[in-house]
């Protein structure tokens, strides 16, 4: 248990890039840290970090060490929770690195219903793009990813995917609520309000305009989905947004979401993944498949 102290250590300093940062974090001295890993790099002959004047960063050996560690300290937590789950604690702690849309509504009522039968699991969830979301798969800082359209990196195992029509957001009395579809075209009749290009809405539509020959012309853009929903009620523009990040306001009647035709916008796809390779501890396979019943029953999934 010792070495896998050692190992927490090193890997937090790993991540912060700091002793000092890393000792305020682990609540002990920055010399007490160092001094552990000096220990262990005279212990394997070779430094581990190199030491920079504003921090330290890995070495070529330090990064195969932390590699090697963090697969170590990922197994003793899958172990830890079967033990748990064995005495009927149902103990354990999930991470998860998710795109935006989830957050509002759909992860919040699907980890309630989890804690409700298993209230000894805690739960790390983070806001996370796609690119940061596969690099939290492989340091072990995430259990599950959720993102829309990943890089697919090597270690990236996908293990569902949903697909998600674009829809636009608008209130109900918008002229175009009573269409069952509505056309991209028609859209840019009307003032719009688009999140910015990292998005794979944003993606899709940008797509979608230029095979059409059309110019997308926002008058309101940002990075956060919340703003653009609400402002889209509070200015009566259109927005866009997939489908999974709006149920409770769609329900509610504050606002009404129609998907966009297909012909003119491609569906997104979002994909729930695990890092390659790697057993998930027992609370996190178990909300995985809690997860993918609660899609599998909403969305077309794959």
């Amino acid at each position: 248990m010792r070495y896998l102290n050692s190992a927490h250590y090193i890997n937090v300093v790993a991540n912060t890039g700091s002793i000092r940062a890393a000792a305020e974090l682990l609540a002990i001295t920055s010399t007490a840290l160092n001094r552990r890993i000096l220990a262990m790099e005279a212990e394997l002959g070779v430094a581990i970090f190199e030491r920079l004047p504003h921090g330290v960063r890995l070495s070529s050996a330090g990064e195969l060490l932390v590699h090697h560690m963090r697969n170590q300290l990922s197994d003793m937590e899958h172990l830890k929770s079967q033990i748990a789950d064995l005495a009927g604690a149902r103990a354990g702690h999930v991470a998860i690195a998710c795109s935006q849309a989830l957050l509002p509504y759909h992860l919040p009522m699907q980890i309630s219903l989890y804690r409700k039968e298993h209230p000894n699991v805690t739960f790390g969830v983070h806001l996370r793009d796609r690119e940061e979301a596969e690099r939290a798969l492989v340091d072990h800082t995430a259990d599950i990813a959720i993102v829309y359209e990943p890089t697919r990196l090597a270690a990236f195992m996908t293990l569902m995917r949903v697909h998600q029509p674009v829809h636009a957001v608008m209130r109900p009395d918008h002229p175009l609520a009573s269409h069952e579809t509505v056309r991209l075209r028609a859209c840019l009749d009307y003032p719009i309000a688009l999140p910015t290009s990292s998005y794979g809405v944003r993606y899709l539509l940008d797509i979608g305009a230029q095979s059409s020959s059309l110019q997308l012309e926002p008058v309101i853009q940002s990075d956060s989905f919340e703003f653009l929903r609400n402002h889209a009620i509070s200015e009566d523009i259109i927005t866009f947004h997939f489908p999974i990040g709006l149920s409770h306001q769609t329900m509610t009647g504050d606002m009404i979401s129609r998907p966009l035709d297909p012909r003119d916008v491609p569906a997104g796809m979002l994909y729930v993944g695990q890092l390659k390779g790697r057993t998930l501890p027992v609370a996190a396979a178990r909300f995985a498949d809690q997860l993918f019943a609660s899609l599998a029953q909403q969305y077309d999934v794959s």
